[in-house]
This record gives C-alpha cells, structure tokens and sequence, in this order.
C-alpha cells in the first residue's frame, strides 16, 4: 500500500526560512530510517509558491487562467513530500508520526493519504522507458 505524506506549508515555509542544524539532521536521519527499512518510494521538498503557478480552467470551458505565485498560506499548500510502500495503514501512521518538526515554527502538519492501487498502472521510471522503446520498435516493425 502506498502513502504519501504531505507536508502541509507555513508561513516560515513560504518565506524560505531555513531550519536548525538539529532539525535538518533528524530529517535526514528520518529518510535514511525509510531507507533502511525499505519502505521509502521518494521524498521531495517544494519551493515556496513564489517560485510556481497555478492553473485555473473555467467551470464551462474556454481558455484556462495563468495565475503567478506567491499564493496565500492555507490548507491547500504543500511544502513537501514523502512517498512509501508499507503493509498497512497503521504501518503508515506509525511512519507518519516519527517524522521530525521543527519547534518554535508555530502549527506543523502533516496530511497521509493513500494512493490509487491500479495493478494496470506501471509506477517505476526504468519499466515505464523500456515499455515506450518497445512499442517505438513494434511501430517501426508494422511499417
């Protein structure tokens, strides 16, 4: 089963505040944890929404609106994520509540969610390429 872990942005986020040495460290000490445990998938940190977009496409069509960052801090903002395969939900809540927080940053939260288990769907990039490859030479082969 597969989670990702979103970690929900704040003020000192969006500011690119950077964190104490301690936190950056029980970070990496965490993702390491994830490694050694086998369950890491991915894990990414987002730059402040100054740095992106949003896109916004009309309840009745028509061209889609273009709107440049910075966005307001709120629920619907990520500062990062991680995503692991574990065997259970609990599995993941556990996972999910040994994930270091910065003290002093104010509200720190953390949203888990399950991902779409489609056995038709290929998840691994390398899987994903070669598959192309193939059917680039199955096309070259029918002409």
């Amino acid at each position: 089963m597969r989670f990702m872990l979103i970690v929900k942005a704040t003020e000192y986020t969006e500011t690119g505040v950077k964190y104490s040495r301690k936190y950056t460290d029980a970070v990496n000490a965490y993702k390491k944890s994830l490694a050694r445990a086998g369950v890491l998938l991915a894990t990414e940190e987002l730059q402040p929404s100054s740095n992106g977009i949003r896109i916004l496409y009309p309840l009745h069509g028509g061209e889609p609106e273009v709107i440049a960052g910075p966005f307001t801090v709120g629920q619907e903002l990520i500062a990062g994520y991680t995503l692991i395969d574990v065997s259970s939900e609990d599995e993941a809540a556990e996972w999910a509540l040994q994930m270091p927080f910065p003290e002093g940053f104010g509200v720190f939260e953390i949203e888990m969610r399950m991902l779409e288990e489609e056995t038709e769907t290929i998840h691994d990039p390398r899987t994903l390429a070669m598959a192309a490859d193939l059917e680039d030479q199955i096309n070259m082969l029918k002409k």
